[in-house]
């Protein structure tokens, strides 16, 4: 988002688009209720909101460790022997992550719980809690893997898929630029732009984020550098697909529909 909220381009961004923040859920939620033309939106509601198509380039993924989609357990648990996972309630695309993790690749089903995210409330009733975003950092950082064995889902998807893993991407109704009046590829080249920029003044994002989020400007810095991946590229789309296929054979999602470009 950074030249959609800082000079020189944010004046004549916002003569286009007027935007607002909130969390990935509710930008699902506005999309599908018409309340706003582009979302950034967690893959699985792609799955459960007919008639989007998603603008070409930026993303949020991993190519390997992502570091802020965690599956922890009691030291010593395999993977195999969990009966109950406790699931973060702020998250269904890394909740059917965990569900074909398990379905596909452990062989086992577990019982599943939401909640909210506080690993030692979750462990109290699970064998298993996922964790995600900023309390998967902020345990991290407060050394709780320690404490417990901590999955990286995102690296556990890698290894064995072979491809990366997409988190989130932007989206929006297939007819909102005829609507809008802002031609799809004005709006294409808006937002790979952005992107482009925001990712060439990192040190100026760190050094911002660092007064919100109660998290060195190191770590920061390291998880934007080293652990997320912005392109929506040909390998990032077939990760997708093939998620898309998983959770739609072991229940965990709807039947997606074919990816389609704007």
């Amino acid at each position: 988002m950074w030249d959609f909220t800082h000079p020189p381009l944010a004046a004549e961004l916002a003569t286009r688009y007027e935007t607002h923040f909130t969390l990935p859920n509710l930008c699902a939620a506005e999309l599908a209720g018409r309340t706003a033309d582009i979302g950034l939106i967690p893959v699985a509601a792609y799955a459960t909101t007919p008639g989007l198509v998603i603008l070409p380039g930026p993303a949020i993924a991993s190519l390997n460790h992502v570091r802020s989609i965690l599956l922890l357990t009691r030291p010593g648990l395999a993977l195999e022997d969990i009966n109950s996972i406790s699931l973060d309630s702020t998250s269904r695309t890394s909740a059917a992550l965990v569900r074909v993790i398990f379905s596909k690749f452990i062989g086992t089903n577990p019982t599943y719980t939401t909640h909210a995210p506080d690993v030692a409330t979750m462990l109290a009733t699970s064998d298993a809690a996922l964790l995600i975003g900023d309390p998967a950092l902020l345990a991290r950082q407060a050394d709780a893997c320690g404490d417990y064995d901590c999955h990286d889902l995102a690296a556990f998807w890698r290894a064995r898929t072979g491809l990366p893993f997409v988190f989130a991407f932007w989206a929006m109704p297939s007819s909102a630029p005829s609507e809008t009046g802002v031609a799809a590829a004005e709006i294409i080249h808006d937002f790979q732009q952005s992107r482009d920029q925001g990712l060439a003044h990192l040190h100026e994002l760190v050094a911002e984020w660092t007064r919100r989020i109660a998290l060195p400007a190191e770590t920061i810095r390291a998880y934007w550098t080293e652990n997320i991946h912005y392109t929506l590229d040909a390998e990032c789309v077939d990760g997708l697909e093939l998620f898309y296929r998983y959770a739609a054979e072991c229940s965990a999602l709807p039947p997606a529909p074919a990816i389609k470009m704007l």
